[in-house]
């Protein structure tokens, strides 16, 4: 007589790759290509304003023009409480999210500033886009099955989701030089042990960067 499930302790165990963030140059690759279906170029300047702003999608979701200030610089801020922590981001409005919010000034239901969609839908979508913009650098995947490795190559486009609009703010702005603390300010992370695997990989973008002076 079995009494308990002989395989309640086991466990499928995968490796993070963390590699769902874009480079600059995936980003204006993006940002350009012309899209035919409407709805798609309404996805790629939601993801877009998120890798300028580094506003995860429920806050884009949430964001209302009260929350556009302009700051004693003279320039507009986005300040905002996450929804997630309800800590404060403090972030300025670039060239391109500023362009991006004056398209759709006017066009939209009272209270909305950008034309959202559902979370599953935004991410089914970013897989369609990223593919047809041929973001298609192939992405290693390992896990394990007990003791057997199983490595899976993928190609970037079909790791896009929402969260990578986040992810590469944080990245690329790490990798820019700016300080952490700095980069904490903007996106409203409360600690630095949540900042530490952007850390990581934003050192191994510099690594990267680094062994392009080879091929000179």
């Amino acid at each position: 007589l079995v009494t308990a499930d002989p395989f309640g302790s086991y466990r499928v165990r995968f490796e993070r790759t963390d590699r769902d963030y874009l480079t600059m140059e995936e980003i204006t690759t993006i940002y350009n290509h012309e899209f035919s279906s409407k709805r798609l170029e309404q996805v790629r300047d939601l993801f877009i304003f998120s890798c300028y702003t580094a506003l995860s999608y429920i806050d884009v979701c949430e964001l209302r023009q009260e929350d556009i200030r302009t700051g004693f610089d003279g320039n507009l801020w986005i300040i905002r409480k996450r929804h997630k922590t309800n800590v404060t981001s403090t972030v300025r409005l670039l060239d391109i999210p500023k362009a991006i919010l004056e398209k759709y000034k006017h066009k939209l239901p009272t209270g909305k500033i950008l034309p959202v969609i559902s979370n599953q839908k935004m991410n089914d979508y970013l897989k369609e886009l990223g593919e047809l913009a041929e973001i298609n650098e192939p992405i290693r995947e390992t896990y394990y099955k007990g003791n057997e490795r199983i490595d899976e190559v993928t190609p970037k486009y079909a790791l896009l989701s929402t969260h990578a609009g986040r992810r590469t703010f944080i990245c690329n702005a790490l990798a820019l030089g700016i300080p952490a603390q700095v980069v904490m300010k903007w996106t409203g992370h409360s600690d630095y042990k949540a900042m530490k695997p952007y850390i990581d990989i934003a050192d191994d973008i510099k690594a990267n960067a680094m062994n392009k002076f080879n091929q000179l």
